[in-house]
This record gives C-alpha cells, structure tokens and sequence, in this order.
C-alpha cells in the first residue's frame, strides 16, 4: 500500500514555500518549531484572503506588536487601523479580543492542545486545528478550500460542497500522519495553492498524479463541484463626507458590532433596499453623482455620496472633525477608502 503522506512530505522537503510565519521543513525536522503567535496571526489573517496580501500585514502587525502581550496592551483603534484594507474586520476584533484572554487566562502562553484553542474567541475548528498542527505538531486534521479541493480530486468525489465537507475531511483525517503533521497540513495546503489550481491544475507535476482518481477519470479541472449560490443581493447606503474650512475631515467611529465594526468612516445612513437619509449636521450637502461600489461576503454595497463644506464652527450631530494632518486615507477600510477616493477631486484644496 503507497505511503500517500510520505510521498507529499517528500515533496514538500523540496517546494515548501517560504512564508514569514513558517519555519522551514529542514529546521522543523531538527526540532525548531514555529512561534504560536505568528501562526496564530497567520491563520487569522488568511482567512478569506491570500498569501500575497497577508504577508505585509503580517509583517507589519508583527513589527508593532512583537508578542501576543503586546497585542493584547494594544490601543483598539491602532489595530483597526493597521488591519485597514484587509478587510473582513470582524477577524481584527476576534483577534484582541483572543490575544487578551491568553494574556488574562493563559499568562500570556498560547494553549497546545485543539480543545484549549477552540475555548478562545474568534477561533473555531479549522484555525484550532490548523494551530495546533503547525504550531505544537499535534496530528490534527486541517481543511481549507485547498484541501477540500485536493481529496475531492484524488479521491474523484463528486458530491457537491457544502454537502460533501464531512467526506472530504474524514478522508483527509485518513491520510493525516501522527509524524509530521505539522508539515504535512502545509504540504496540502501547498499543493493545492501551487500545483492542485482551482484551474488548469499542473497534473503532470504532482506528487500524487499516480493515485488521483480524478486524473485517471478525467474530471479533474470539474472537482469540486459546488451547489449553485443564490444571486448575491445588493444594499444601498448614503455617506456624507463634510471638510471644514481647516482641511479638517468629519469622521465618526462604526458601532462594535456589525459589519466594519470599530473602524473609522464616513457618517451615514443604514444600508438597506430604501435607506433613510441620515446627515450628521446641517449643510448644504450636493451629490456626488457617482456611488461607491464594494462586495461584502454576501451582498453588494452602492453607497451614494453626499458632500458638503462647512466652516470652523460647524457643530456635527455624529462623529468628530480630524485635522488634516492627522487623517490618513489608508486607516480607512476599503468600502470607505473607495468613497474618499471619489471625493478628494472634488473637494481637494485649490
């Protein structure tokens, strides 16, 4: 019977890819293992982004903060700015919050074991399992889209995802090895960014071409195969963007909870099918004549834009006034980047 796991390991000695969080296959086999804070940042940083674009943050996070202590004594509006642009922002509130109990209920320790990880916030099974198999080497399972669309592959399943979820993962449970799981869930993870492409995957190279079913069957480029998605619903919204005669900005903090929740943006209305107007103080507000447009996980966002200049004295109902020089656009997320974007042309100094 092959060896599957011995012979993507193998591979893998060879490909790793070399990541900021990473320690190599070669240093790992000597005994050096990862630091648990930078996986930690890492799992939470790549979910529902890419490598390419998580690497800088991770970076950068890490050079602000070098130990979860230091996250955890973190201003919150420092870290919702320093995550601005990466979006889904919710995962930067999971992720003070998760840092502060390991400090308050763990002394500061990241706990080794997937049932001690899933008790902290913002980490669920995938990221338990993905921490406890990368940082501690614990012969956890771990599946991403990556994986799911490695073992529907090799294993020619047809059954369409969500649905097939559990399958996928028991088989992957199957191939795990108690040896190297550590290097073995970046191996699958590897394979499945690098060789096994959602498109045109590079057959002829793959450690497992041989066994993969779906090679020999041919169906391959069509696995996995998923249940159609609803049309993705679109909301509207209005924002108003005021300058005052200073330079100053009119900025307002978002609710914790909800979507953008804790990040810094324009004053507006709720979005909705028929949002209400909703200005944060009396001015000659203009539109813009174009909307901001951004795609959330599950809808469409159309912001309408309302601009107006308001003198020294303008007394806003919500939000502050921010100086000019200490207001920078990249602190703002994307749907509200986008929206200033649109308006520094207009409302620029002369």
């Amino acid at each position: 019977m092959r060896d599957l796991s011995s012979e993507l390991l193998a591979w893998y000695d060879r490909n790793a890819r070399d990541m900021p969080w990473r320690v190599p296959p070669a240093d790992r086999k000597a005994g050096v293992l990862p630091d648990p804070y930078a996986v930690w940042m890492s799992e939470v940083m790549l979910q529902q982004t890419t490598v390419a674009a998580v690497r800088d943050y991770h970076r950068k996070f890490l050079g602000l903060w070098p130990t979860v202590r230091d996250l955890a004594a973190a201003e919150d509006a420092d870290v919702m700015a320093a995550w601005a642009g990466l979006g889904y922002y919710a995962r930067a509130r999971n992720l003070l919050k998760c840092a502060r109990a390991i400090v308050a209920k763990h002394d500061g320790v990241f706990p080794d074991t997937y049932e001690a990880l899933l008790t902290l916030p913002g980490i669920g099974p995938y990221t338990a399992a993905a921490i406890s198999a990368i940082a501690f080497d614990r012969p956890e399972t771990v599946v991403d889209g990556n994986v799911e669309r490695v073992m529907a592959r090799l294993y020619d399943i047809h059954a369409p995802l969500p649905g097939s979820k559990g399958e996928l993962t028991a088989l992957a449970r199957n191939l795990t090895p108690t040896q190297r799981p550590g290097d073995y869930a970046q191996a699958v993870m590897d394979l499945g960014a690098t060789i096994c492409t959602p498109r045109s995957p590079a057959c002829g190279i793959c450690p497992w071409r041989d066994p993969c079913a779906a090679r020999i069957a041919g169906s391959a480029p069509q696995l996995p195969k998923k249940t159609p998605k609803k049309a993705t619903p679109i909301r509207r919204g209005i924002v108003y963007v005021a300058r005052r005669a200073d330079g100053a900005w009119l900025l307002e903090t978002r609710p914790e909870s909800g979507l953008l929740g804790g990040m810094l943006g324009w004053p507006g209305s709720d979005w909705s099918d028929a949002p209400e107007p909703a200005p944060p103080l009396d001015a000659d507000w203009e539109g813009l004549g174009e909307e901001a447009r951004h795609t959330f996980t599950h809808f469409h966002l159309r912001l309408q834009i309302m601009t107006a200049r308001v003198p020294h004295d303008a007394m806003p109902q919500r939000g502050r006034f921010i100086p000019a020089a200490d207001f920078s656009p990249a602190a703002l997320p994307t749907a509200m980047r986008k929206v200033f974007d649109l308006v520094i042309v207009t409302l620029r100094d002369d």
